[in-house]
C-alpha cells in the first residue's frame, strides 16, 4: 500500500506495525506518539527559550517557582520541592548553584529558627521574567496554526488526559 501523500510520521508508523500485528489496535497511537512528538518539540522550544534569558530548563523552574509567589517572592526548600515535583537533595544542589550564580539568596525562616526561606533575587526575577515571555511567545507562534476554539477544546482534551490515571 502507497502512502497517502498527507500521512505524517505516526501514520507511516502505525501502518508498517499493522503490517506486522494485524491483531493489535494500534489507535492509541494515533494519540499518544503524537503527543510524545509534541513533548519532544515543546521541549527544545522551552530549552531555546529559557537559553535566550541565560537559563537551563531546572533553572526556570526553580526560579518560576519563587516568582509566582507574592513579593518577596520566597519559599522555603521543602516548598519548591513541592512545587517542582523533584528530591529534596536534587533541591539542595539547585539552590546552591543558583545562589552561586547571584539568582537567589538564602535568608533565616523568621517563624522557624533551624529553617531558611530562599527568595528571588533582582536578577533572578529578570530572568524569570525574560524566559516566560519567550516562551510565551514561541509557544504562541506554535499554536497559531490553530485557532482559539480548537486551543481551547485541546487544552481541555489534554486536562483530561493529564487527570487520568493510567489503565
Amino acid at each position: 500500500m502507497m502512502p497517502d501523500a498527507r500521512d505524517d510520521e505516526v501514520d507511516l508508523l502505525i501502518d508498517a506495525w499493522s503490517r506486522r500485528l494485524p491483531d493489535i489496535d494500534l489507535t492509541p497511537l494515533d494519540v499518544m506518539s503524537r503527543l510524545r512528538r509534541a513533548a519532544n518539540r515543546l521541549s527544545r522550544l522551552r530549552a531555546e527559550a529559557f537559553r535566550g534569558a541565560g537559563l537551563a530548563a531546572w533553572e526556570f523552574d526553580v526560579l518560576a517557582a519563587l516568582r509566582r509567589e507574592e513579593p518577596p517572592h520566597e519559599l522555603s526548600p521543602m516548598q519548591l520541592v513541592a512545587a517542582t515535583m523533584i528530591g529534596s537533595a536534587a533541591m539542595t544542589n539547585r539552590i546552591d548553584k543558583l545562589l552561586a550564580r547571584g539568582l537567589v539568596e538564602r535568608r533565616p525562616h523568621p517563624r522557624d529558627g533551624r529553617g531558611v526561606l530562599v527568595r528571588l533575587c533582582p536578577e533572578g526575577i529578570e530572568r524569570a521574567d525574560a524566559a516566560m515571555t519567550a516562551l510565551a511567545q514561541r509557544e504562541a507562534e506554535e499554536l497559531s496554526a490553530l485557532s482559539r476554539a480548537d486551543q481551547a477544546t485541546l487544552a481541555r482534551l489534554l486536562r483530561v488526559l493529564a487527570r487520568s490515571e493510567p489503565g
